[in-house]
């Protein structure tokens, strides 16, 4: 379980999976659930994004998707921070 991580694309109104308002992830440390969302930074921080989305608190939903798709959504998020910076 220690390399376990699912990756989630934050969808709202009028968004996809392909094309998300946001990147939330959980892992797993000594075997507990660890919850983040990426930052405007590119950095993991902790958020409860994905608990609230369990217990339906949140508007927007989310969409469990790979690593792979995470990998190009970050990268699509670096470059779109970085044109607005």
């Amino acid at each position: 379980m220690a390399d376990e991580v699912s990756y989630y694309a934050i969808v709202g109104a009028g968004r996809t999976a392909r094309a998300p308002s946001g990147l939330a992830r959980r892992r797993y440390v000594a075997g507990l659930p660890i919850d983040e969302a990426l930052r405007r930074d590119l950095t993991w921080q902790p958020d409860a994004a994905i608990v609230e989305w369990e217990y339906g608190e949140v508007g927007a939903d989310l969409v469990e998707i790979s690593r792979t798709t995470a990998d190009q959504l970050i990268a699509d998020f670096h470059a779109l921070w970085d044109q607005r910076d």
